[in-house]
C-alpha cells in the first residue's frame, strides 16, 4: 500500500476518517510476546525469533506467481492496518511450506498436490480477473480483486473451467484460506495483536484461564471496514442475504 493511499485504511465509524497504520493493530496495545523470550527454552526461542528476524526467501513461487500471490494474500488478511515494518510475511511462509514438501499429511482425492493447486488457483485467479475485468488481477481495484476471489468463495467462478476439473474448487478455496490463517498467526506480531501469551514453556500458564501477570488488558475501539470492502457482507447458513452497513463496528 502507497503512504498516501488511505483508500484501504479501516476507518472511524464516528467521524469516517481513516485510522493510520499502527506498529501494533488490535486491541492490547504494548503487549509484546517477544518480551517473554527469557522465559523460553533454546529452541523455542530460536523457532519464534526466527520468523520475526528470518524471512524465508521465494524458493517455490515464480517472480510473476509471487507477485499475484501476495495480492491475493492481501485481500484474504488486509494488513493494511499494520505499518510496513510490521507486516507479517504470509507469501513467503507459504512459499517455504511448498518448497519443502511439507503436507498435513494427508490430500482430498479431488485435489492435486498443495503445491500444484496453488499454481493452479492462482491461473484461474488470473483467469477470473480477465474474464471479469479484462486486467490482470494486480492491476484492478480492490473492490474488484474482492469479487474476483467472491467468486471462488461462492463456489462459482466464472473462468478457468479447466482448472476446475481438474480440482476442487471448495477445497481450493480452504486450502488458500488455511495457508494463509496459518502463516500469519504463526507469526509473534500477530500473537500480540491478539494478546496471545505465546510459547509458556518451560515456565506455563499459571492463572487457570486467567490475564497472567506478564498480559495487557483488552483496549477495545470501533471500526469500520473501508466502505468498498466485501468484508461486510455475509449470508448466514439457512437464512436470507444480510449485509452489515458501513457504521457498524466490527471486531478486530
Amino acid at each position: 500500500m502507497e503512504p498516501h493511499d488511505t483508500t484501504r485504511l479501516p476507518c472511524d465509524p464516528t467521524t469516517g476518517a481513516p485510522i493510520p497504520p499502527r506498529s501494533q493493530p488490535g486491541y492490547y496495545p504494548g503487549y509484546s510476546t517477544l518480551s517473554q523470550q527469557r522465559f523460553w527454552d533454546a529452541a523455542t526461542r530460536k523457532v519464534v525469533l526466527r520468523r520475526v528476524y528470518q524471512t524465508p526467501p521465494i524458493r517455490f513461487f515464480t517472480p510473476e506467481e509471487a507477485c499475484l500471490m501476495e495480492a491475493v494474500c492481501a485481500r484474504v488478511i488486509p494488513q493494511d492496518d499494520r505499518d510496513e515494518a510490521h507486516h507479517i510475511p504470509i507469501v513467503n511462509v507459504i512459499d517455504e511450506r511448498l518448497a519443502s514438501g511439507r503436507i498435513d499429511g494427508y490430500r482430498y482425492e479431488d485435489m492435486p498436490p498443495d503445491g500444484e493447486a496453488h499454481r493452479l488457483g492462482l491461473q484461474a485467479i488470473e483467469a477470473i480477473a480477465r474474464r471479469q475485468w479484462n486486467a490482470p488481477f494486480i492491476q484492478v481495484t480492490p473492490r474488484q480483486q474482492e469479487e474476483v476471489l467472491q467468486t471462488i468463495h461462492d463456489g462459482a467462478p466464472p473462468a478457468g473451467e479447466g482448472i476446475w476439473q481438474r480440482m476442487s474448487v471448495q477445497r481450493y478455496w480452504m486450502l488458500l484460506v488455511q495457508d494463509c490463517v496459518s502463516a500469519y498467526y504463526a507469526h509473534p506480531y500477530a500473537w500480540d495483536e491478539i494478546g496471545f501469551g505465546g510459547p509458556a514453556y518451560p515456565r506455563g500458564y499459571l492463572r487457570g484461564g486467567q490475564p497472567e501477570a506478564w498480559e495487557t488488558p483488552e483496549q477495545r475501539y470501533d471500526w469500520v471496514a473501508p466502505p468498498w470492502a466485501l468484508s461486510w457482507a455475509f449470508e448466514p447458513l439457512g437464512q436470507g442475504h444480510e449485509t452489515i452497513t458501513p457504521g457498524q463496528s466490527g471486531t478486530h
